[in-house]
């Protein structure tokens, strides 16, 4: 089992960090393997919607997000962390993860996908829901804790005082774990889930 984790915070060892940190020591006990990967101050930009990635497999602009697409195929499970700005996730964060699902085209379908949000105070819901929904698009499911997976601090390692986000952390890795688990074995003696021919509706032909 492996684990890919996305921090979405510029700043290295920050309260998402604390929160990460909570989870990689569960996953470890649990012998699943993770990798965390910190794009925050990377130079990625968004999407300009060229379709060359149909053509090329990849996304044209070559940075952070064709580095962590192999990661990605390879991870039975993702883990996007983000701190919250203007009740939004970091911009870059949003940008890579715009190219890395629209530019991949691997089955991404039962890959369990967790959300995790760090604020000083208000936002975490909205960018939680925001997070969320590259899951849903890609047919993952989504591992859920005992509480909404945020946590709280300003400066940087309040966090750590946050003792009822840092046990939402532990309790998402371990059901996290439990899921991908439990799929892996699914998947072993069902396969995947009977797929069909997309069908595309245009509002406006």
């Amino acid at each position: 089992m492996k684990v890919l984790i996305i921090n979405g915070s510029p700043r290295v060892n920050g309260n998402t960090t604390i929160a990460i940190r909570e989870m990689e020591q569960v996953f470890a006990e649990n012998g699943v393997e993770t990798e965390t990967v910190q794009i925050g101050m990377k130079d990625v930009r968004g999407c300009i919607a060229c379709g060359r990635c149909g053509e090329l497999g990849k996304c044209v602009f070559d940075d952070a997000v064709n580095d962590l697409a192999p990661k990605f195929e390879a991870a039975d499970g993702l883990v996007i962390a983000s701190p919250v700005y203007y009740a939004s996730a970091n911009a870059t964060l949003i940008a890579c993860l715009d190219r890395l699902f629209y530019s991949t085209h691997f089955n991404k379908a039962m890959k369990v996908g967790a959300s995790v949000v760090c604020a000083r105070r208000g936002g975490c819901s909205a960018t939680f829901d925001e997070l969320n929904k590259y899951f849903t698009i890609a047919n993952m499911p989504i591992a859920s804790s005992q509480y909404w997976n945020s946590i709280h601090g300003r400066e940087p390692g309040k966090a750590q005082m946050d003792e009822e986000g840092k046990q939402t952390m532990r309790v998402l890795a371990r059901n996290m774990t439990f899921l991908m688990k439990s799929i892996a074995l699914g998947k072993e003696q069902f396969g995947l889930p009977e797929t069909e021919e997309r069908v595309w509706t245009h509002f406006i032909p």
